[in-house]
């Protein structure tokens, strides 16, 4: 998506560690025109009429889910990465290591939000070694729900993630797809 792409030639900074730093218009300053044109995108590489939930995981992705959530007509859920007092009844969990936080963590849904009725799509900002978005295909699969496929705002292509979901036959969209980072010089897969 070229928009996306040229938003993150002009505003993205590449951190140590590979990390892309687009937090200007994505996931700490949310520039809503864009994700609206972003969920629309999404709309089109998705547009199978039976989707009844789009999920994702707290808490930078939930901007870009909502929004999708909005575009599609269904409700947007999130899997929490914490226990709060106000999660009734049973959970769905699933650990994943958070590169971003270098440290184990459990993410947690409640039952009542997603059933085998459900259709879910998968939406989140980045995508890099794949463990959020495996725990969350994990929690979709122990609902019972049919996992539709997975949008991606931004896939880190030199990092395994895309491949590891695309081998298992996911229908994965990634909007921009960074195939090399480095300092002043971002290169999009095209």
């Amino acid at each position: 998506m070229q928009p996306l792409k040229d938003r993150i030639r002009a505003e993205g900074r590449v951190l140590p560690g590979n990390i892309i730093k687009v937090d200007g218009f994505l996931n700490h300053q949310v520039d809503v025109q864009l994700l609206r044109a972003m969920a629309k995108e999404f709309r089109l590489l998705f547009p199978q009429k039976d989707i009844t939930k789009i999920l994702t995981v707290e808490a930078s992705g939930i901007a870009l889910a909502a929004i999708a959530a909005e575009v599609f007509g269904v409700p947007m859920v999130f899997a929490k990465k914490a226990k709060s007092d106000n999660i009734e009844g049973g959970l769905y969990q699933s650990d994943i290591y958070s590169y971003t936080y270098k440290k184990k963590v459990t993410l947690l849904m409640s039952k009542q939000w997603l059933t085998p009725h459900d259709h879910v799509l998968i939406v989140d900002d980045f995508l890099a070694n794949g463990e959020a978005i495996r725990g969350l295909i994990e929690i979709v699969e122990k609902s019972g729900a049919t996992l539709t496929g997975v949008g991606i705002a931004i896939e880190k292509g030199f990092q395994p993630g895309g491949k590891i979901i695309r081998e298992k036959g996911i229908n994965l969209q990634s909007l921009a797809i960074i195939e090399s980072a480095e300092e002043n010089n971002i290169v999009f897969r095209e």
